[in-house]
């Protein structure tokens, strides 16, 4: 089992997970922050600080949001298990569904 990050982070990234991550197990992508799920420890640190409460334990993911599940486990069927998030920094790029989300409205729009 693991944690899953699902929609609401989704053109946020506060990244306050990524400050309490202890194995650095949770990598930015250009829109989200995905969790890696062999290098997740399930110790839960990340859940309590999202402000956007976009963090679940993978049983417990609402039922709308379940495919981001699979999302962040196919995030990483390219990138592979490089054993931490810092030392490889952004990716540039994310799952494509992510990828294909309507770009959040501006105050211009």
């Amino acid at each position: 089992m693991t944690y899953v990050i699902a929609q609401p982070c989704v053109d946020i990234k506060d990244r306050a997970c990524v400050d309490e991550c202890p194995v650095d197990c949770i990598y930015e992508g250009s829109r989200m922050l995905y969790i890696h799920p062999d290098e997740c420890v399930d110790c839960g640190a990340c859940e309590p600080v999202c402000p956007v409460e976009a963090i679940f334990f993978e049983d417990d993911v609402p039922e709308d949001l379940g495919h981001y599940a699979s999302i962040n486990v196919e995030f990483f069927a390219e990138l592979g298990s490089p054993g931490g998030a810092a030392p490889l920094g952004p990716i540039d790029g994310d799952h494509p569904a992510v990828a294909a989300l309507p770009a959040p409205a501006t105050a211009a729009d």
